[in-house]
């Protein structure tokens, strides 16, 4: 099939193909002389593959570690479920990270009194004693 019917049967866009060929995800097809590449349905399938593992937040890299195991016989579950805890582990480290976040910005959004000048916004005043705060912190004593 065509990269465009390829892309269509994927459900992704032609650049995104080409982009994956250029990262190595895929192999680009070999032109026959005076035709178009034919793309098979193995590379559709790698492609969905893709697809899925980067809705579970696996980057590309990892992505391509995955797609090496399909392929080693060495290889077994135990390898891919190994990756997925990594990348669950990561993604409870970026939910913490975020909750903490959510708190400091409930904590500033709380001292607001809503309306007023922007001179005693207690908001910009918070963020400016946190750039301060983080300077004199990232400072090396002399």
């Amino acid at each position: 099939m065509t990269i465009s019917r390829a892309a269509d049967e994927a459900g992704v866009g032609v650049e995104t193909i080409r982009f994956y060929e250029r990262k190595g995800l895929i192999e680009q097809p070999l032109r026959p002389s005076g035709g178009y590449r034919e793309y098979d349905r193995e590379t559709v399938e790698r492609i969905r593959f893709i697809q899925q593992a980067q809705e579970l937040g696996f980057t590309l890299r990892e992505i391509g570690e995955l797609l090496a195991l399909r392929t080693d016989r060495k290889a077994d579950c135990a390898d891919v479920r190994n990756q997925a805890i990594a990348k669950r582990d990561e993604v409870e480290c970026k939910i913490a990270r975020l909750e903490e976040i959510r708190a400091a910005l409930d904590a500033v959004i709380a001292t607001c009194p809503g309306g007023g000048s922007l001179n005693s916004c207690t908001i910009m005043e918070a963020l400016s004693d946190h750039r301060a705060k983080a300077a004199v912190t990232t400072e090396s004593p002399d």
